[in-house]
């Protein structure tokens, strides 16, 4: 295979010789545009290079590489002559892509709607989303992006453990801001020892259900579920710790006093330690109760940009344990013996560090030998 300039590779079905054969012998000015532009890329010309050659847009220009690649002479050169002639010609279709990517994403009726008010030209909906296949669209559900998030989301986290970790003793407590009450003097509390290193770990809520209505099922007659099912109404707190004791808890609500229960059961399972604790900007996370709290019980918050959660490592724990609680083969019958089946089930997921590993070896590299 030869590189075409922008990441894609061309498969070489002919040789250079053949190419240049076929290229002679041809006398259609759209064969000999893509006869020259297959030779050039087999000869190590970039992608849009080739396709400046030839007057045609670079997407154009990747859009017959795949062809190319995927058939050879029999998709790259379809026949152009007899039977009707397509309803958009080449330079509509260059306009057509232009115009896709200026908007994109689309629905198909969306396509249609600006096919017909562009070109004037009416496609049968059975025969859109051929030609939506010929121009190489991609056909996929979008990745959804928060907008409230901001762009330099990594480097704002990198910053903030920085700061947790450089922090000198006589600093004012890490929780506290400027809008607090400067008079307001915050202390540890007297049995709280954190002389031992730092455990870093992560926290959030989540409401894991015994039920998945996506799941398929065996019947005999309509799928349909009439047995009662288990619903747990209070959420499920968790505490992921790379380097300590992992906790799942069960607060009735998230209210800040719940909150700081949490905290509280986090301490005591991981006593003589300070805690360095990743979350997101839930508002009773970051209100003051909370972060005096926190620090009276020696646990320093590090808050996630908002808009982030992708870089919270106990996201894609919620993720699997809601999929492995769902497919066991049983069914649960009350919520406490649900509450145990959670617990095993995040135990066993906290037990791994592999849904850490890249957090950690882009953010906590370098501070690595302060945790001990």
């Amino acid at each position: 295979m030869a590189m075409t300039g922008r990441e894609k590779e061309i498969v070489r079905h002919l040789s250079e010789d053949d190419l240049d054969r076929l290229l002679t012998e041809t006398d259609s000015e759209r064969l000999s545009k893509r006869f020259t532009f297959a030779t050039r890329l087999s000869r190590g010309a970039t992608l849009a290079d080739a396709a400046d050659d030839v007057g045609m847009s670079q997407s154009t220009g990747s859009r017959w590489t795949n062809l190319w690649n995927k058939g050879s002479l029999g998709l790259l050169t379809p026949s152009f002559g007899g039977g009707r002639p397509p309803k958009l010609n080449e330079k509509q279709r260059e306009r057509l892509l232009d115009l896709l990517a200026e908007g994109e994403p689309w629905k198909k009726q969306e396509i249609q709607h600006l096919i017909n008010q562009e070109f004037d030209v009416k496609f049968h909906p059975n025969y859109l989303p051929r030609l939506l296949d010929d121009l190489d669209l991609s056909y996929a559900i979008p990745r959804t992006e928060r907008p409230d998030r901001p762009e330099n989301a990594d480097e704002i986290l990198d910053e903030r453990v920085a700061d947790a970790f450089t922090e000198d003793d006589g600093d004012e407590p890490h929780n506290k801001q400027p809008e607090d009450d400067s008079d307001n003097e915050w202390t540890l509390d007297d049995d709280v020892r954190t002389d031992g290193g730092t455990t870093v770990g992560f926290f959030d809520v989540s409401h894991p259900q015994p039920w998945d209505n996506s799941q398929r099922l065996y019947t005999v007659t309509e799928p349909t579920i009439t047995r009662p099912l288990v619903k747990i109404d209070t959420p499920a707190a968790g505490f992921y710790a790379l380097n300590g004791e992992s906790v799942l808890q069960f607060p009735p609500n998230q209210e800040k006093e719940q909150i700081c229960a949490c905290f509280e059961g986090i301490r005591e399972q991981n006593p003589g330690q300070r805690i360095l604790l990743i979350l997101d900007n839930f508002s009773s996370y970051v209100c003051a109760h909370t972060r005096e709290r926190a620090h009276e019980l020696g646990i320093d918050l590090v808050f996630l940009p908002i808009g982030s959660p992708h870089l919270n490592p106990i996201e894609p724990i919620w993720k699997s344990l809601k999929w492995e609680s769902s497919h066991l083969p049983l069914i649960v019958e009350g919520a406490a013996e649900y509450r145990v089946l959670l617990d095993e089930i995040f135990t066993k997921l906290t037990d791994q560090l592999s849904f850490a590993s890249s957090w950690i070896e882009n953010h906590l590299n370098e501070f690595i030998q302060k945790l001990r």
